[in-house]
């Protein structure tokens, strides 16, 4: 199953706490780098003292794409910081971290990427013609040019960057001090969630949107879990984050993007639909949809049972695993 696949490799506790150190200074130190150096540049190029107290005041000064650009150069360094832990620190090569599969199924992911993507954009587009006032057309054409290119090759590895690291480093990790399944489960979910606390629709919608945040962190957890692999949790959140950015932004949302749309809404209304009806309809639906064509039984066993250790030594083949990388 999909957290032994750490037993394959080196999981002494020690060695995940370090893991996690390499990975946040990965992420916030080293990516952020190019977010000082951008802002730096347009400082002395323009001159002046900007006030710079928050990530909106760095959009406006940086213009969206080469915000958004940077942000996401910091989760792209963050993603090889968790291919580092695992490929050196634990001894584990990548496919170990991603699938017990043979190999990385990419039919599994493009089946939930293009899933996804036309659930998601059918919703965005129904809230359009339900609700036309509460948009406006946004597009620009150099813009939004330049907004897929930088959204197509680096939203996927944000993604990726959050699925390799909760659903991968941190699940594999937890079970192996646990040793047990919903532990696991249950702390990466509510840490995917509370990662989202910084986001600017909590301040605009309040703590009630942890339900939504939280709750997609169970589904892509469990989804996880069932299928013993990443491959349907990298391309649900890669779909859902690529096909929100280039088709619809606000001001008050983490991607503000040179959309095609730009959201009018007032966020307190927020409410039912959007919170509620995702986590405890439409991925519910979507788990039912993956169990029948995955064919996913022993629900309880794979959610909540307990790990047993192998009894193999924990360095044998070693060599082996590395050349899978």
């Amino acid at each position: 199953m999909y957290i032994e696949q750490a037993f394959k490799g080196l999981y002494d506790w020690w060695r995940y706490i370090i893991g996690v150190f390499i990975i946040f200074c990965s992420w916030q130190i080293i990516g952020m780098i190019p977010l000082g150096i951008a802002v730096a540049y347009k400082v002395i190029r323009y001159g002046g003292d900007p006030a710079i107290s928050n990530a909106q005041d760095i959009m406006l000064l940086l213009g969206s794409n080469l915000f958004l650009f940077v942000m996401l150069i910091a989760f792209s360094i963050g993603l090889i910081g968790v291919f580092i832990s695992s490929k050196y620190l634990h001894q584990l090569p990548i496919k170990k971290l991603t699938t017990v599969r043979k190999k990385i199924d990419w039919s599994r992911f493009w089946f939930t990427f293009v899933l996804w993507g036309m659930v998601s954009v059918s919703f965005i587009f129904m809230d359009y013609f339900i609700y036309p006032e509460e948009f406006r057309w946004n597009f620009q054409l150099k813009p939004f040019l330049i907004l897929c290119a930088i959204a197509v090759v680096f939203i996927p590895l944000q993604t990726s960057f959050e699925e390799y690291f909760f659903r991968g480093y941190l699940m594999q990790g937890f079970g192996m001090i646990f040793r047990n399944r919903w532990m696991p489960l249950l702390i990466t979910s509510v840490g995917f969630g509370l990662m989202h606390l910084a986001n600017p629709e909590v301040e605009q919608l309040g703590y009630i949107i942890m339900i939504y945040y939280i709750g997609t962190g169970f589904f892509l957890g469990i989804m996880t879990l069932m299928d013993d692999g990443l491959e349907l949790a990298l391309g649900f959140h890669a779909a859902n984050n690529l096909f929100t950015a280039l088709l619809v932004s606000a001001d008050w949302t983490a991607f503000q993007t040179n959309s095609l749309f730009k959201d009018l809404s007032d966020p307190t209304e927020m409410g039912f639909m959007e919170i509620f009806v995702p986590v405890f309809i439409v991925y519910p639906a979507l788990l039912f949809v993956f169990s029948k064509k995955y064919k996913w039984t022993d629900w309880k066993g794979k959610l909540t049972g307990k790990l047993i250790e192998p009894k193999i030594e924990n360095n044998i083949n070693l060599n082996s695993y590395d050349a899978e990388l």
